[in-house]
């Protein structure tokens, strides 16, 4: 098995493209009208489906805005160089609604956006992580005694 997509459901899906696309660098993979059920799927990624984990966003024909809950969290990306991707996502007009910095009782480098419908993202710095530091930490160390 392996994760497919995660669906969001917008109240603007042109925006909606245009955050994903524009601001994070994402590419619309595929979009279809579907007139009978009144609603209209896009996907959007790093990759194309067959190797890659994409977000399907779903607007429902009539319906701007979703009451987003509590339950939901935030998708996280891992980025390279937080703080230029945290500008470059101001620059395009997204919102940065944490700026850049350690979680709290940790060391992971994180920020948070906001998509337009009000959905979190979370970057996340690459190699910062504490799993991530531990698998390399681990790989050095093998490698030392080779």
């Amino acid at each position: 098995m392996r994760m497919l997509h995660t669906m969001l459901r917008v109240g603007d899906l042109d925006q909606s493209i245009q955050f994903y696309c524009d601001v994070l660098g994402m590419k619309l993979l595929r979009r279809k009208d579907y007139p009978g059920g009144k609603f209209t799927l896009a996907f959007v990624g790093y990759g194309e489906e067959a190797e890659h984990t994409v977000i399907e966003l779903t607007y429902n024909w009539g319906v701007d805005s979703y009451d987003l809950g509590d339950g939901y969290g935030h998708i996280a990306l891992g980025v390279d160089d937080i703080y230029k991707t945290c500008e470059e996502i101001k620059e395009a007009g997204g919102k940065v609604t944490r700026e850049p910095g350690p979680m709290k009782h940790g060391s992971t480098v994180i920020a948070f956006v906001q998509d337009p419908t009000g959905y979190k993202i979370e970057l996340i710095q690459l190699g910062t992580q504490g799993s991530a530091r531990s698998e390399q930490s681990e790989e050095m160390a093998a490698a030392s005694k080779s």
